[in-house]
């Protein structure tokens, strides 16, 4: 998975589709790689921006005057013109994000608690099983990040001091519960060959029940 750090990537988006967007007076986002979107979004939609434009009356005594971009965005964002491109940094909108992103996120990294569960069903019933053998959310996370296909939208900086928030978009749900599988199954496989509380005869009934659903019973 690309790690997508808003204190460092600057998006950039053609200034002509903004225009249009912010004239057409609709509500439109804007994913990751600057590209305009218009709701329903997709399944998997990163977002660094939705909002929409409504214009003021105008009447003779008080002309149109061009809309400022950056005022369309708001104080949490940056925004440079350049020819015909609008720059962005989004990372002092990150709250609002979370909210604007977590509905179609793959999971939640974004409090202290770290990831509580997945979005996708099949992905959280591996992972629950899987945590009757010692294996923890952040354990598959880690692995999913390494080898699967897909987004984290995150803020992430070293100094001060390190802080890390971020939402994770899996690209390919069945590649991704292919993965989780078979990691978690060669440690399950791994806890009962090594481990005397988990000897196949002293397994709880959780236990048991996890084994047979890595096949290992």
């Amino acid at each position: 998975m690309k790690k997508f750090n808003l204190f460092k990537e600057i998006i950039t988006a053609k200034k002509s589709e903004v225009i249009q967007a912010i004239n057409s007076g609709k509500t439109f986002g804007i994913n990751y790689m600057g590209e305009i979107k218009n709701p329903p979004y997709a399944e998997k939609e990163v977002l660094i921006f939705e909002g929409k434009h409504i214009a003021k009356p105008v009447s003779a005594l008080t002309p149109p005057t061009p809309v400022k971009v950056a005022d369309v965005f708001g104080k949490n964002y940056q925004i440079v013109e350049d020819d015909d491109r609008v720059l962005i940094k989004a990372f002092s909108n990150w709250q609002e994000l979370i909210a604007l992103n977590t509905p179609r996120s793959s999971y939640d990294d974004t409090t202290a608690d770290g990831v509580a569960e997945f979005s996708n069903k099949a992905l959280e019933n591996i992972g629950w099983l899987a945590t009757e053998f010692n294996i923890n959310y952040r354990n598959i996370v880690e692995e999913m990040e390494e080898k699967c296909e897909g987004i984290t939208l995150c803020i992430e900086q070293e100094e001060p001091q390190y802080q890390f928030s971020g939402l994770g978009f899996i690209f390919n749900d069945e590649e991704a519960e292919k993965i989780v599988f078979e990691f978690a199954k060669k440690h399950v496989q791994h806890m009962i060959d090594t481990h005397e509380d988990f000897k196949k005869e002293l397994l709880t009934d959780d236990e048991e029940e996890a084994a047979k659903f890595f096949g290992l019973l």
